[in-house]
């Protein structure tokens, strides 16, 4: 069990699993730079993260922006929405909802669904907090695309449950290491917000020993 201080944030997972080094230079090393898909997704989520919005349709409840953590597994963070669907025979019991319910976490990404797990795995992170907190089993939740405006259906299998964790235990390591990983480039850092941040001052940086070789042939 890990101590509150010592919890990473949730949404790194999806960080992480598109890019080792970018997650490192946002979560340890702190930086950050804005680009076009990064302010529309985030417009897109401060739509979505009223706290004070609860709406009750029928016998669903919707929560947005709720608080998620798990002790297990040192992560926090806040899932876009949650709905809770009134179940008496197969839900938890919530007392603040004074009855019972079934839990499934709605994430809201911009762009297409994506062919890689980065979303998945996120959302999966989502369901194992929610799980830990209200002492249920949740084996589903939706992706909601904002180009296509629709929901994806996830099943939360034991293979991505499995994955998740596994990442979770990666990003533990490289955080408690304070490790930045060297640059490698992909098709993938033309769509990064940091690729100012990332690529210039690494790749055209000479090494120790080409700096001195450089320096002693210019005294020469």
């Amino acid at each position: 069990m890990y101590n509150e201080d010592d919890f990473l944030q949730l949404s790194g997972i999806q960080h992480f699993a598109f890019c080792r080094r970018q997650w490192a230079l946002i979560h340890i090393e702190g930086q950050w730079e804005e680009n076009f898909r990064t302010a529309d997704g985030r417009l897109m989520h401060e739509n979505a993260h009223d706290a004070e919005f609860h709406e009750k349709r029928g016998n669903v409840i919707t929560v947005r922006a709720m608080r998620v953590m798990s002790r297990e597994l040192g992560i926090s963070g806040e899932c876009d929405v949650v709905e809770f669907t009134r179940d008496e025979t197969n839900g938890v019991f919530i007392p603040s909802l004074n009855g019972k319910f079934r839990a499934v976490p709605v994430e809201y990404k911009r762009g297409k669904p994506k062919p890689d797990e980065c979303d998945r795995l996120q959302l999966c992170a989502q369901v194992l907090c929610l799980e830990e907190m209200l002492c249920c089993e949740i084996n589903e939740g939706f992706i909601f695309y904002g180009e296509p405006r629709r929901r994806e259906c996830v099943e939360i299998s034991e293979e991505l449950r499995c994955s998740t964790k596994k990442m979770l235990l990666e990003m533990r390591g490289y955080f408690e290491r304070g490790y930045t990983p060297k640059v490698k480039r992909t098709k993938s850092c033309n769509a990064c917000s940091l690729k100012n941040i990332c690529l210039p001052s690494l790749e055209k940086a000479k090494s120790a020993s080409e700096y001195l070789k450089s320096a002693l042939e210019d005294d020469t």
